[in-house]
């Protein structure tokens, strides 16, 4: 069997290298959009048109040349517009949508070659050899029943549910869905001793969690030494809540908090109006959350004074009112939730 540069066979370019944050989600009818997912054929919403730029039709490879799942390669069964890091490829000759998969898993053999993080395919992608020519054999299997993933993905309902009748809602104010409070004007303690109260700071990792304090530690530090009346009862804040950071580099990454905790001023505490957050609804509405972060940086904090104006568009039940029990059973539905 003859063995090519993959760029003999395919043309080969970027794809749009669009940020995901900065376009509007649109509903199964609009255009794919396709990431460095290893799953659902890389696709992980339908948006609206961006720009006027056209998409790229129906029928081209997709790989993935970053990420954990490096050369993740599908042909994509409608137009899309790509994320970062993605590339495209066009068959330099009529191809078969089973000869197409065949060559997706061949450049995928080649994973072994790249790290994440490390040697990405970014400059070598193009010269990775590849069969000339598809084994006959090859082509009498029957490819939708071999591979799960496009069996699936020719019913766009699979791949994202109709946003299409979402509501926008206000975080905060009076028609506000959101109880906004501020974190607390705090200083992380010295250690003393060993504690189990979590301090959230504007971090981007760990849910948030800095260090963990003891009650003792909390109650005598304050940010100002000058003043003694500092009430521990407002330092404490109840969990069963979400954080968002409002400044620094972690602004807008959002976390769910099951237990109590202490938080310095960098950090908003969000509770829900109509009823108790539990983990499903909030790892719904944090995903939301954070798709906003692109709106905000150190000379534009999401200080509290700014969230209540802040808007995002929620599944709707027959009234009207946000649909958490749809949120929860979308999350409950999806791979792996039962470890949650």
């Amino acid at each position: 069997m003859k063995l090519v540069p993959l760029n003999k066979i395919f043309n080969i370019k970027y794809g749009n290298q669009f940020d995901f944050n900065k376009i509007e989600v649109g509903n199964q009818d609009d255009i794919n959009f396709v990431s460095r997912s290893s799953q659902n054929l890389g696709v992980v919403a339908q948006v609206l048109r961006f720009n006027d730029i056209e998409p790229f039709e129906e029928g081209l490879i997709t790989v993935t040349l970053g990420g954990t799942y490096l050369l993740s390669s599908f042909v994509q069964p409608k137009r899309f517009y790509t994320g970062q890091n993605v590339k495209v490829l066009s068959p330099k000759r009529k191809m078969s949508f089973a000869e197409k998969v065949f060559y997706c898993k061949a450049i995928e053999a080649n994973r072994y070659k790249y790290a994440s993080h490390g040697r990405e395919a970014n400059t070598t992608f193009d010269f990775i050899v590849v069969p000339e020519k598809v084994p006959v054999e090859y082509l009498k299997v029957d490819i939708f029943k071999l591979f799960k993933d496009y069996s699936k993905a020719i019913n766009p309902k699979n791949i994202l549910f109709d946003t299409s009748k979402w509501k926008t809602f206000k975080y905060g104010g009076n028609d506000g869905i959101f109880e906004i409070r501020n974190g607390y004007y705090n200083k992380k303690p010295d250690h003393i001793e060993d504690g189990n109260i979590p301090f959230i700071g504007a971090s981007m990792f760990n849910n948030g969690v800095t260090e963990y304090y003891s009650l003792y530690e909390i109650e005598n530090t304050n940010k100002s030494e000058q003043s003694t009346e500092h009430d521990l009862n407002e330092k404490i804040f109840t969990g069963n809540c979400v954080t968002v950071a409002n400044n620094g580099v972690g602004v807008g990454h959002a976390f769910y908090q099951i237990k109590d905790f202490t938080c310095s001023h960098d950090v908003n505490v969000l509770y829900l109006k109509d009823r108790e957050w539990n983990k499903y609804i909030a790892l719904f509405i944090c995903t939301l959350i954070q798709m906003e972060r692109y709106r905000w940086t150190h000379g534009r904090k999401w200080r509290p004074s700014r969230m209540p104006d802040s808007e995002m568009k929620l599944p709707v039940d027959k009234k009207g009112k946000p649909d958490f029990t749809f949120m929860e059973n979308f999350i409950k539905s999806l791979p792996y939730s039962s470890s949650i």
